[in-house]
């Protein structure tokens, strides 16, 4: 997509047991956004529903759509501390359409040379 897009391939090693899963992300360079879906094996038919977003003053932020536990809630993705070697990446739920975040799910990235 000449750049407009890209997608990774992770292995999750989670308490209940380790998965793999793909994101997928294509830019919209009319809007200047992102949209982020995530896919994985335990429901290999299914999307994720979008998360959408931009980087602005250093910090992405995308969020979007879809239910836990049968709840509807909102989901925000935030890439912080971007620098050319290290990043990290947070997940938060909301429960109240973004009046509040949980985040559940903190990731530290650091190149490996």
């Amino acid at each position: 997509m000449d750049g407009l897009g890209t997608f990774d391939d992770n292995v999750i090693r989670a308490p209940s047991g380790t998965y793999r899963g793909m994101t997928l992300r294509a830019y919209d360079p009319v809007s200047k956004e992102w949209s982020v879906w995530w896919l994985d094996e335990r429901k290999p038919r299914e999307l994720d529903p979008p998360l959408h977003g931009k980087f602005e003053n250093g910090v992405g932020t995308f969020i979007g759509d879809d239910t836990f536990n049968g709840r509807p809630i909102r989901v925000r993705f935030l890439w912080k501390d971007v620098a050319p070697n290290s990043c990290r990446w947070e997940q938060a739920f909301s429960t109240d359409n973004g009046k509040t975040w949980e985040t559940n799910w903190i990731m530290q990235f650091t190149r490996v040379r």
